[in-house]
């Protein structure tokens, strides 16, 4: 199997929860690519959940010797998906699911035009704002403002994906993300 579902959205839309929840489909052969990145752990992750998270340097010379299928900086961090990873998902017989943002999802649709992206809309930009101050515990991210630009940048972007799914209501969200992957892992 070499099937690979990009999951797109703006900070705070809900595309790890989407993610999460469709790998508790154990019936579902995909595995999560875990993306390497350069920005500080946040409170309740650790090493390798969500994230490999690593130095500048040390991911600027992963770079330098094509560890990476792709990268990119967004708001101030590097993240870059590793190529061993995919093969290693495929050679196991499980399709590849993760999260990337526009640049990143270009770039894979490039290289993997069978993919399947799936943008997850938020309801509003209203809505996502407040999604990032429940996150930040009724705080702001000091990035604030450099994610709502690229939140409206993104869902300009919506278009280009194979899906849009409106997150108003989780429940009914999500099943019809399950719906389109199971149809397009069944392809």
């Amino acid at each position: 199997m070499s099937k690979m579902i990009i999951v797109v959205a703006p900070s705070g839309a809900g595309k790890s929860t989407f993610i999460d929840e469709i790998l508790e489909c154990r019936e579902l052969p995909i595995s999560d690519l875990i993306t390497y990145t350069t920005r500080e752990m946040r409170p309740g992750e650790s090493e390798g959940c969500p994230y490999f998270f690593i130095s500048e340097e040390d991911f600027l010379k992963r770079k330098d010797k094509d560890f990476f299928v792709e990268w990119a900086k967004v708001h101030s961090s590097y993240y870059g998906s590793s190529n061993e990873q995919i093969r290693s998902h495929w050679q196991a017989g499980h399709a590849v699911i993760m999260d990337v943002d526009i640049q990143g999802a270009e770039t894979f649709k490039n290289k993997f035009p069978e993919a399947l992206i799936v943008f997850i809309q938020p309801p509003s930009i209203e809505a996502l704002k407040d999604r990032l101050l429940k996150r930040g515990g009724g705080k702001l991210p000091p990035d604030f403002e450099i994610r709502m630009q690229s939140a409206k940048i993104e869902m300009d972007w919506a278009e280009n994906a194979d899906e849009v799914i409106v997150n108003d209501n989780f429940k009914e969200a999500f099943a019809i993300f399950r719906k389109k992957v199971e149809l397009y892992l069944g392809s």
